[in-house]
């Protein structure tokens, strides 16, 4: 019965798929892809029946069994239920400096990494991550004078103003030290919210918003409050724990253990993912009692704090589209489209596997099943391919080959995406600094043809900029002085934004004009710091090369500074062979 309400509830949320959202298939492969699946499923339900072992974890088996249904209504044909079931279980606020620095916390990759961690040091405790934002209180004479966003660590978001509002931050404490400084996290109070089951139900998010939000918001009244850490405070754990329930921060006594071992950390680490809880938590912070002073904490990892996080959550989903990205180098990047799915509380539709030949290993083409985890900062990764498709037709690709350093100057046919990399390079903060222009507008120039080459956007204007969808006169002006502007630009940036050799820029630079630079004769390269023969040969290719040329030649016909032909002869000509 449990089986049949979760095969419902999935079809619920499958309802909104209309005829349009099948597989753009002819009916024979549709017929045929289906019978694979099936063929797969009922092998994986006999080794679950059979052997009691579980080949594919529940969430990817239900995602797959889901879609064969799907699959079997697009093609109109009767489903059914295997048989035995398988039944399983903001910026514009004001900044301030933390008086004590946040420090970071390293994260410990596994069981072992932790144990090693933790042999030979004394008097460890383990408390749940719990999962908000992070700030610290500052007392003076015992009244909060200020609550503080961690921010990067050193500076912090005031939020001052928010305190009041907020019932879990007293205002007064008992305790007349002239500074005394808390950091602890800011959390959404929960009923018996069980992380394993409801994951992170983007509740850091609400948090956040709320602190941000120029009026007080409704939910700062929902708003627990961690004490983790009191920097300077009493010399040992019991001391610090006993002192902060005094002061009225009591649950932190009640959620910080002791621990002897690695088991230790490893129990409550599970029970406090598995059974209901307060808050949202994703981890569990490992601590030594003995702490330095407050005044050498540094907003880097601490020594004396790790982090043990839970497994990365992991979500499956259909490939439905591969893409590649050109750099401005010519580095090919593979992009998986995907069916959008929620891990914890974000949206994943996409994710980079790097290289042609990454996609060549992962043997990946549209309609393959994957699992997706997120990885460091939320970022998506493929985590493995759960059941490929029968027909293994990829689609037409760019080859490593007809791209290099070298590409696209021009945005010739097939060449848009590499020439556009560039043109962002240029303006970006490596290059020319062009303040507000940035991908969304070198698009659209180069898309309509307004810009032809890397040198003609010196001669855009006002005019024609307002010209481009969403861009106001005001705006175009702006834009118009900052790629004016760029005519005065040094030329080593000039060098960077052109794509000259980046382990050169610096000695080519000391040259001031690039008629100086090609001058510079491969002897005179070597005798540079870390230029060898190949590096060289890369130098000249560059500076020879065609597109280059032409280039130069088009920044020469613009007056560009830098690329102003200057007489060599005389001490022009010796400071050359200096």
């Amino acid at each position: 019965m449990r089986h049949i309400l979760k095969i419902l509830l999935m079809l619920m949320l499958y309802s909104s798929c209309q005829a349009a959202d099948c597989p753009d298939w002819p009916q024979s492969r549709l017929s045929e892809e289906t019978k694979t699946l099936a063929k797969q499923l009922a092998q994986w339900d006999g080794i679950y029946h059979q052997q009691g072992q579980s080949p594919i974890d529940d969430a990817s088996y239900d995602s797959l069994r889901l879609k064969e249904r799907f699959w079997l209504q697009c093609a109109k044909q009767p489903t059914y239920e295997p048989n035995p079931p398988r039944d399983t279980a903001s910026a514009s606020q004001t900044l301030a400096t933390h008086p004590i620095a946040h420090t970071g916390l390293k994260k410990m990759q596994s069981k072992a990494a932790l144990a090693s961690w933790m042999h030979g040091r004394e008097e460890l405790w383990v408390q749940p991550k719990i999962d908000g934002v992070a700030v610290s209180l500052i007392y003076r004479e015992g009244k909060l004078v200020a609550l503080l966003s961690r921010g990067d660590g050193q500076f912090g978001q005031v939020w001052t103003d928010k305190a009041p509002f907020i019932p879990a931050i007293p205002a007064f404490i008992d305790d007349k030290r002239r500074l005394l400084v808390l950091q602890g996290e800011l959390y959404l109070m929960m009923t018996g919210h069980q992380q394993k089951l409801a994951g992170g139900v983007n509740s850091r998010s609400k948090v956040a918003g709320a602190l941000m939000r120029h009026s007080p918001s409704d939910i700062l009244k929902q708003l627990g409050l961690f004490i983790w850490s009191w920097p300077d405070g009493p010399p040992t754990m019991e001391n610090r724990l006993l002192n902060l329930t005094r002061l009225g921060f009591t649950q932190t006594a009640l959620l910080t253990k002791k621990v002897a071992s690695v088991n230790d950390v490893a129990i409550w680490r599970e029970e406090w993912f598995s059974l209901p809880q307060p808050f949202v938590t994703d981890g569990v912070v490992i601590r030594q009692s003995e702490e330095p002073a407050g005044k050498y904490w540094k907003n880097n990892t601490a020594d004396w704090a790790v982090a043990w996080k839970y497994p990365p959550a992991i979500a499956a989903t259909e490939v439905t589209e591969i893409e590649t990205t050109l750099g401005r180098r010519g580095k090919i990047t593979v992009l998986l489209h995907l069916k959008e799915i929620k891990i914890d509380d974000k949206n994943v539709s996409k994710v980079s596997i790097g290289s042609l030949a990454r996609l060549k290993q992962w043997d990946i083409v549209p309609g393959d099943q994957v699992a997706i985890a997120l990885a460091g900062q939320g970022v998506p990764r493929l985590d493995r391919v759960i059941w490929r498709v029968k027909d293994r037709t990829l689609p037409t690709l760019p080859q490593p080959k007809d791209y290099s350093s070298l590409t696209c100057f021009l945005p010739t046919k097939g060449c848009q995406e590499q020439f556009i990399a560039r043109l962002i390079w240029l303006s970006g903060s490596e290059g020319l600094n062009m303040t507000g222009i940035g991908g969304a507008t070198w698009r659209s120039l180069v898309q309509p043809q307004k810009v032809r080459n890397m040198a003609d956007w010196l001669q855009l204007t006002p005019e024609l900029l307002s010209s481009l969808p969403g861009i106001s006169l005001k705006k175009a002006q702006k834009m118009f002085v900052q790629l004016q502007l760029s005519r005065q630009k040094t030329f080593r940036q000039w060098l960077s934004a052109i794509g000259f050799p980046a382990f050169a820029v610096k000695e080519a630079a000391t040259y001031r004009s690039w008629s100086r630079v090609k001058g510079i004769t491969p002897s005179q390269w070597q005798r540079s710091t870390g230029i060898g023969e190949r590096r060289v040969a890369d130098i000249l290719d560059f500076i020879r090369h065609p597109q280059v040329e032409a280039l130069t030649q088009w920044l020469r016909e613009e007056n560009v500074p830098a690329f102003v032909e200057v007489n060599t002869s005389g001490a022009d000509a010796e400071s050359v062979s200096n």
